[in-house]
């Protein structure tokens, strides 16, 4: 299995999923019946292809097998017996497919790298092989071809975390520009005790997210201006987009409207030595007393939005988008080379 998650967090031994041969006909094998086994149950969700991982502890994620789309993550936060809360905002109808969750874009952006590019993943996603280690590692290999390109998804689950990681070969002749990101939306009980700490010296700059089936604010709804809630002390409208600035206070308050990409500007990454954005930050939720710590891998960018106003119209509870990201420079994938990248949100609630 492609793993590419090198860091402390346990990895599975990897044992093989694989089917006996017979030498009569029989009706083909389910995913279930050819992948699943302690902790990995495959299933269909209204006919969608979905798979659920449970780790012993009883932590657990669902993920939409077609379009990668972690729609679930419950960890478990208290030691209490049904101590287990959810992590990601997700919103599904029966007309539509689910939005929000954690989700994977891919943009080709090789013919003109100012634009907004043409989504790579355009193709349905497969079930590629399985690993675990007993039941307190999980991990599901998912892959699809677009073009010249090969991508291979891997979402694991642990005790005390999760990580989705890409990994995009190019088979083709030519280089590739890809803007990418993995956003995921957080849940948060409400509004007023939303934040991120862990931005504190970085710059950042207004700017829309990718475009994706996901979403949950398109990038025009993102980057729609509005006046801030009562009792926004201190608060200062957004910059103009392009016009950079630096976080100065420890924690980014996450109340009122905002579209923005924490990162080193372009301009200063031709230079020696800059700045670039942190490895990780964390969520803050006060409602609920719980943070989440989310590290990047492999991306040069952060993006955060939070939607202010408009969380208004799909319930009660609050939701920001946020994660890895390469926005503002293409990541470039040169024939026969492969790119990877990955994030992982963990918790020490507990």
């Amino acid at each position: 299995m492609a793993s590419l998650l090198s860091f402390t967090l346990p990895k599975p031994n990897i044992t093989k999923a694989c089917s006996t041969t017979t030498t009569t006909a029989s009706p083909p094998e389910t995913l279930d019946q050819k992948f699943g086994r302690k902790g990995i149950k495959f299933s269909e969700s209204g006919e969608v292809p979905t798979v659920e991982l449970k780790v012993r502890n009883g932590s657990s994620l669902r993920l939409s097998i077609p379009d990668c789309h972690v729609t679930s993550y419950k960890p478990k936060v208290y030691w209490k017996d049904d101590g287990f809360e959810e992590v990601l905002y997700t919103v599904s109808s029966s007309a539509s497919k689910a939005r929000g969750g954690i989700g994977l874009v891919i943009n080709d952006v090789s013919s003109d790298p100012n634009s907004k590019g043409s989504p790579v993943l355009t193709s349905q996603w497969t079930v590629k092989d399985v690993d675990s280690d007993a039941i307190d590692a999980l991990q599901v290999e998912l892959g699809c071809t677009s073009g010249n390109l090969d991508i291979t998804y891997v979402v694991s689950l642990y005790p005390l975390s999760m990580a989705t990681a890409v990994i995009v070969k190019n088979n083709g002749r030519k280089a590739v520009n890809l803007n990418t990101a993995i956003l995921s939306h957080f849940k948060f009980k409400k509004r007023g005790g939303t934040g991120i700490q862990g931005l504190r010296g970085c710059s950042y700059c207004t700017h829309p997210p990718l475009s994706s089936p996901f979403e949950l604010l398109s990038p025009a709804e993102a980057m729609k201006s509005e006046d801030p809630a009562w009792f926004s002390f201190g608060w200062e409208p957004e910059k103009k987009p392009g016009e950079w600035t630096v976080q100065e206070v420890p924690i980014t308050v996450l109340k009122n409207k905002l579209s923005r990409v924490y990162a080193a500007p372009p301009v200063e990454r031709s230079k020696r030595f800059y700045n670039t954005a942190p490895s990780k930050y964390e969520t803050l939720d006060q409602g609920r007393e719980l943070f989440f710590r989310v590290i990047k891998i492999g991306f040069e960018d952060i993006y955060v939005s939070s939607p202010g106003s408009m969380s208004q119209k799909y319930g009660k509870d609050y939701f920001i988008c946020t994660g890895p990201a390469s926005v503002l420079v293409p990541v470039v994938v040169n024939p026969g080379e492969e790119w990877r990248g990955a994030q992982v949100i963990e918790h020490d609630n507990l």
